[in-house]
């Protein structure tokens, strides 16, 4: 049971990396520090000060240039790469107790690809955002984002279980309304 609730908090933390990059690793590094997580002996650079700080820096600025109109459709096309980086170690990171085959194959197809379509979706909103708005919705579409990576984060860590069921969630309701998306386009176009 404690291997599949650790898969569980990595996943939960795979998905917030879809939203931002840094903040669940923060959140992460944070939880491993106090002693709330244990890591894969890998990882154990994780829970260090020195881990903390670069973090918490990366974290800030991440989160200070999604409000910079130009720039942060520009981060969305190196955060794919990235997020999907931050899943894999989250989800390995997590990966305790289990042959290194089996635990980096679990972080990279659903630690990675998690995070990945989260990041997405995420910015395919920021792009019609920016469509429709001409960019002046963006800073609600970052702070959205931003809430949902620090809820999720700290429900994966305290909750597990939830958290899987958030995500189950958003990749319904996403699904759902992209196919909503692409039906409506079709209407239009035949019309």
């Amino acid at each position: 049971m404690e291997v599949v609730l650790s898969l569980l908090v990595g996943l939960g933390l795979s998905a917030a990396c879809g939203f931002r990059v840094f903040v669940p690793l923060l959140v992460l590094s944070l939880a491993a520090y106090s002693g709330h997580l244990s890591l894969a002996e890998s990882f154990t650079w994780l829970a260090t000060e020195a881990a903390l700080i670069t973090l918490g820096a990366a974290t800030l600025l991440e989160v200070g240039s999604y409000y910079i109109p130009w720039l942060d459709n520009l981060l969305d096309t190196i955060a794919t790469p990235c997020a999907v980086i931050a899943g894999i170690i989250t989800t390995g990171s997590m990966a305790t107790d289990m042959s290194p085959y089996l635990s980096w194959s679990l972080a990279v197809i659903a630690g990675g690809g998690t995070a990945g379509v989260i990041q997405a979706g995420t910015a395919f909103t920021r792009q019609m955002s920016s469509f429709s708005t001409g960019g002046l919705g963006n800073p609600v579409v970052s702070s959205v984002e931003l809430v949902s990576a620090v809820t999720l984060s700290v429900i994966a860590v305290i909750f597990p279980i939830v958290a899987i069921l958030l995500v189950l969630a958003l990749f319904f309701f996403s699904a759902r309304a992209i196919h909503r998306f692409a039906m409506r386009r079709r209407k239009l176009a035949t019309a």
